[in-house]
Parts: structure tokens; C-alpha cells; sequence
């Protein structure tokens, strides 16, 4: 696989579409595009070299890693002004700002659940409002957010805008597919700019319905319809900061070692966000890819067949995903950034719902591990963890866990080598989201949060709409009339 290009320091940041049909654009015509006009993914023309920079971003706040981080990429907001958008991201509403690394046998788990949503997710979309609103107040206009989400998106992103002036946000998720605390954390945003849609169907339904009407350019631009799921580029950017911070911490300096990341996966954003990282040099040896049994991403790295199969309902619901949106960025990377290569592999995949990539001899791809874990390994991680440590994964995280304590070697499992090369599970979301899974795991009734423990008997506010990218349209239509 060729590697992709690296950028030099200096020089401001444009952006290209995986599909190449699209001209050149800047960071603030991609926050605003999402998706691509030409029904691609924007990607940065060039990947920034951060190598010389690692001693320096060591011991650095999480905030000011940020900016260090993102202004990389961004070359179109002054500095000043960006450093005002990530501290009022990241200062104030998480607690604390910057996220806990914690000790977990011989395994390291970083929390990224202390935002205002307790999802990983909140890092992304916290900053993504900030940018929204600080690019409208400048250019004008209204933004209307079509979004799709498989349970965490949706709260993190109503969360990011609610009440903003000038944005209405339509977020669509599948009917009685996420559990029913991410549907209260939707629902019970109750501010005039936000409409929860429960669709008939699946994720993989609601976006198809999203990217449907997003390559529709006459409706897209009459109704300024803009992105907050991993398609747009500042939610990859935001997410990349965390796997600098992590695994810099968990290094000497001047250490020549490298640590594995695992991360949890349905769409590909999350990891994506680790292997960008790891192209720009950070410490980072392998990403321990874990799904659940929507196993579409493991399978791939395993076999270099990316075929989809039936959506199955797991007690991960934010994963139960089979075509995963980013991974069409890892493979445009992966077709040496042959943009009409990279055409015919997603028009196949369109089509017969399946496509294959060479591999010659040896692994998919040197950077990846990749494994599934079933409900019965998520319910005995919960419970080995708990009974253990004292310490409570929650069902996505826990397929990170029983991955990764099953592909890495037993030495490092049993703290032989855990110094040596550190293995790192990236935690995605408070356990209290999903009381059922832990007092199915623990027997006991110990996923609690006082945040979400308000939510009960608060009115909530949904419309259920068929799976049908008309209806959509329609509410759209009606509700910005």
C-alpha cells in the first residue's frame, strides 16, 4: 500500500474527494460541505509530518495539544480565534478537560466518556458546533445538519448545537435500535432547532437516506444542508488529538517504543482518526481493530473481502453497523489515491455488496489487527474486568477489551512486556449508558450516573418516519419551510 503524502509545514491545507471530482477546497468549505459534492469523502491533500514535534507536544494540556494538533490541518482561522474555539470546547464542559488514562491490570484504558454526553464522540462534536456557528456568524446564511446515528452521534451532536442561532439539526435514528438511554438523551432535547426522526429501518438505512439526499446539490444547496457524522472531516481532525495525547503519555521521552492502540469500531471514524495519527508519526506500533458481530471491518482485515451481511442487534448497539462511511478515506489510501480506482471499487460494492482488495503475501495491512467479539466475550469482559479490577467497561468498550486480551500476546497480557510495547484500550462511552448489559454481566444493578439518572420522566419529543429518503425530505422541507 502506498503510503500517503506528508505535508509541509507552512503552507495552508486544502481538501480533496475520495471520488477526485470535486475541486480543491479549504477547511472551512469542508466543515460546511460534509460529504462531497461528488458523493466522495474530503480528505486533507496532504497528511502533516508531526515527528519533530513530539517531544514538545509531550507534557502539553489536552487544550493546547488541540490546537497544536488541528491547526495542522486548518490553515483558514487564525489561531487566536482557534485556540478560542477548542478551549471553549473542551474547558468548561468536560470534566476533566483533558482525558483520564487509567490502570487496568496490564492493560491502560483511556476515558473518553467525561463530556456532556459521556460518549467518546463528545471531543468531535463539541468543537464541530463551536465551528459552525463561528463560520456562520462570519459568511451568513442558515446550515440545516442531516445526520444519521447508530446511538452516541445523536446526543453528541444535538448536544454540540442545540439552541445555536442559525442551525436546525434533523438526526434520524433506527426505530428501537439504540438503547432506551441514548433515545432519552435524544429525545428530551426539547430546544426549537432540534427534530429526532425514529426511522423504520436500521442504521445502515438512516445513512443511506443522509448520503441520498446529501448528493442530491439542488436540494443540498437550496436547504444548505450540512454533516455531523464521521463524513465530515473536523469530526476525524478533533479525534485524532486524543491518540497523540495518549500514547505520548505513555512513553519516556526519547523512548524508541511504541504503543498498540484497540479501538471499537462500527464506521471506521474512530480508528481512522488512530491510523491518521499514526501516519503522522505517533507512537503507535499497531490498531487492534474490534468489532462486535457486525464484523464487516474485522473480516476485511483479516481476508481483504469487504462484504456486507445482515445488521445484527447486539448489546453494542453503536456498532451494529455493516457499511462503515470512512472506510471509503482508508481506501482511497489503500488504491495508492487512484481516485477512478477508487470509483469502480465503491461502484461494485454498490452493487453486488461486496469488494476485494490484493493482499499478496501476509497481512492485509501491517498497521492493523483486527478481531470480533461475540455477546457472550463482551458479557465475561464486563464481568473479569468488574470482578477483578473493580473497574466497569461498557459493551463497546468491552469489545475492544476481550479483542485485544485475545490477539495480544499472553506476556503483555499478564504484564510481563505491558512496559515494553503498553496496550492501550480507547473507552468509548459510560457504563451507565447500558445498565442492562452490566446487570446482565455483574448481577448487580451498579451503572449509574446522575446525569442520566434525571432523564427519567422527562417529556420527550420524536417523529417516526418511514425508511424512505422522501419522507425525510419532506419533514425537511416542511419544518425549514
Amino acid at each position: 500500500m502506498r503510503r500517503p503524502k506528508r505535508r509541509k509545514n507552512g503552507t495552508a491545507m486544502r481538501y480533496v474527494s475520495t471520488r477526485g471530482r470535486v475541486a480543491p477546497v479549504s477547511f472551512r468549505q469542508a466543515v460546511m460541505m460534509g460529504l462531497a459534492d461528488d458523493g466522495g469523502l474530503l480528505i486533507p491533500e496532504r497528511i502533516p509530518d508531526a515527528r519533530g514535534r513530539l517531544d514538545d507536544w509531550r507534557h502539553m494540556a489536552y487544550p493546547q495539544l488541540a490546537l497544536e494538533v488541528i491547526r495542522l490541518f486548518v490553515g483558514d482561522i487564525p489561531d487566536d480565534d482557534l485556540r478560542s474555539l477548542i478551549d471553549k470546547a473542551y474547558v468548561g464542559p468536560f470534566d476533566p478537560a483533558s482525558p483520564p488514562i487509567v490502570r487496568v491490570g496490564a492493560t491502560h484504558v483511556l476515558e473518553l466518556w467525561h463530556g456532556p454526553t459521556m460518549s467518546f464522540k463528545d471531543f468531535a462534536l463539541q468543537f464541530l458546533g463551536n465551528l459552525f456557528e463561528y463560520i456562520l456568524t462570519r459568511a451568513g446564511g442558515r446550515l440545516n445538519i442531516l445526520g444519521a446515528t447508530s446511538g452516541d452521534t445523536g446526543s453528541a451532536a444535538i448536544c454540540g448545537v442545540r439552541g445555536r442561532q442559525a442551525i436546525d439539526v434533523f438526526m434520524m435514528h433506527p426505530r428501537g435500535r439504540v438503547s432506551a438511554i441514548q433515545e432519552r438523551q435524544m429525545t428530551t432535547v426539547l430546544d426549537a432547532n432540534v427534530h429526532n426522526l425514529a426511522v423504520e429501518g436500521t442504521f445502515d438505512d438512516c445513512q443511506k437516506i443522509m448520503k441520498t439526499l446529501a448528493c442530491d446539490l439542488d436540494f443540498k444547496r437550496k436547504y444548505s444542508l450540512g454533516a455531523v457524522n464521521s463524513v465530515n472531516w473536523a469530526r476525524i481532525v478533533a479525534q485524532i488529538v486524543y491518540y497523540f495525547y495518549a500514547t505520548l503519555r505513555l512513553r519516556p521521552a526519547g523512548g524508541a517504543g511504541k504503543v498498540r492502540v484497540c479501538v471499537p469500531t462500527g464506521n471506521f471514524g474512530n480508528i481512522l482518526a488512530g491510523w491518521y495519527a499514526l501516519q503522522m508519526g505517533a507512537p503507535i506500533s499497531t490498531l487492534i481493530l474490534a468489532t462486535n458481530e457486525n464484523d464487516i471491518l474485522a473480516r476485511f482485515f483479516n481476508t481483504g473481502v469487504y462484504s456486507r451481511g445482515p445488521t445484527h442487534q447486539t448489546l453494542a448497539p453503536a456498532m451494529d453497523i455493516q457499511v462503515a462511511s470512512n472506510f471509503e478515506r482508508y481506501l482511497y489510501y489503500r488504491t495508492g489515491c487512484d481516485a477512478s480506482r477508487l470509483r469502480e471499487l465503491m461502484g461494485r460494492f454498490a452493487e453486488t455488496g461486496s469488494l476485494r482488495v490484493e493482499t499478496g503475501v501476509g497481512p492485509v495491512d501491517e498497521a492493523f489487527e483486527a478481531g470480533a467479539a461475540t455477546a457472550q466475550d463482551v458479557l465475561d469482559a464486563i464481568r473479569r474486568c468488574h470482578e477483578e479490577y473493580r473497574y466497569l467497561l461498557d459493551p463497546h468498550t468491552a469489545c475492544g477489551y476481550s479483542v485485544a486480551t485475545s490477539l495480544v500476546p499472553a506476556a503483555v497480557r499478564q504484564g510481563g512486556a505491558a512496559e515494553a510495547e503498553p496496550l492501550l484500550c480507547v473507552a468509548t462511552a459510560h457504563p451507565a449508558k447500558f445498565p442492562g448489559a452490566i446487570r446482565e454481566a455483574t448481577g448487580q444493578d451498579i451503572a449509574r450516573h446522575a446525569e442520566i439518572d434525571r432523564l427519567s420522566g422527562l417529556p420527550t419529543r420524536c417523529r417516526v418516519l418511514p425508511n424512505d429518503p422522501e419522507a425525510v425530505r419532506e419533514f425537511i422541507i416542511t419544518t425549514v419551510g
